[in-house]
């Protein structure tokens, strides 16, 4: 009887426990950081539920009777249930643990390294490794357990999401775009070298660029990786195709004919069916997802194409 009528009393019970312990209503009030009033409201409160009298009050504070005994052993034993479960309710939400990411050179080293100390600053016991390569991985075989690519997934039991669209305009240095002849039309860009990729080494058709241009225009200086094609071109060495996003962290570059020679391409994230439901797999993955949106104006390359 006595544990039905206090089954919803908890609040009241802390409040009895309070009292039990430090022996005043003052005292009470500083550990549960309310006024001594609000104690006093609270134990009467209790009182009337069980119709018994629960502490025997003097000038010396507040002793148990014989009824606040009984109750004493079965509030603490609620305590510790309830102290267990929120416990097990905090564990069940941790976010621990190491996250493998998997992502093109230029989105994980440029737009993805920067940001994610945002993310393991508000979860201590977070770990991730990001894999900024230009090549494609494996979820299956476990080499990530986060994939951003620039294609649909090509494997079975994948979660897949499109992250967003993202543009490429034309760039130069302005130092080379200074000494070089001026670039009036699309038909001009054949007299300029390009830095580009190796076409033979594309990991995805999705790199394959410069065709776009016609058949005349051609990398003289080619690499695997985005972020050297960046640096060869901020030192000079010819125009390039680069993501708005990558170009915008290089005030020394600047888009040649943003209006007529854009490209579109698009990034997805991948995560394996069986790794949907771990926390920190999910938290980083909502992250990334949050910064890439955040981002939106940076990837489109609004400020060039309007």
């Amino acid at each position: 009887m006595v544990a039905r009528k206090i089954a919803g009393s908890w609040d009241d019970l802390r409040f009895f426990l309070a009292v039990a312990r430090t022996g005043t209503l003052s005292a009470a009030a500083l550990q549960t950081g309310t006024e001594h009033t609000t104690v006093g409201r609270r134990i009467r409160a209790l009182e009337g539920v069980l119709d018994a009298r629960l502490f025997h009050r003097s000038n010396l504070g507040y002793a148990l009777t014989e009824a606040g005994e009984n109750l004493l052993a079965a509030a603490e034993g609620m305590e510790s249930a309830f102290l267990s479960a929120s416990a097990a309710a905090e564990a069940a939400h941790t976010v621990s643990g190491t996250v493998r990411i998997g992502a093109p050179d230029g989105f994980g080293s440029v737009f993805l390294a920067p940001r994610m100390h945002r993310l393991t600053g508000r979860h201590p016991g977070l770990e991730v490794e990001i894999m900024a390569t230009a090549r494609i991985f494996s979820l299956s075989k476990r080499e990530a357990d986060i994939v951003v690519s620039l294609s649909p997934p090509q494997q079975a039991r994948l979660v897949a999401r499109r992250l967003i669209d993202y543009r490429l305009f034309v760039y130069g240095a302005e130092s080379y775009l200074a000494q070089h002849p001026p670039i009036h039309a699309a038909a001009d860009l054949e007299g300029h070298p390009f830095v580009g990729y190796i076409e033979d080494m594309l990991f995805t058709r999705e790199l394959n660029y410069l065709g776009v241009l016609g058949p005349s225009v051609s990398a003289r200086l080619r690499s695997t990786n985005l972020l050297a094609q960046v640096h060869a071109t901020l030192a000079g060495a010819g125009l390039c195709i680069l993501p708005a996003f990558i170009a915008a962290a290089h005030p020394g570059l600047r888009a040649v004919l943003p209006e007529a020679v854009s490209l579109t391409r698009a990034f997805h994230m991948h995560i394996h069916e069986d790794h949907r439901q771990a926390a920190p797999i999910r938290a980083v993955a909502a992250f990334i997802a949050s910064e890439v949106e955040a981002a939106r104006e940076l990837f489109a390359g609004t400020a060039l194409a309007s």
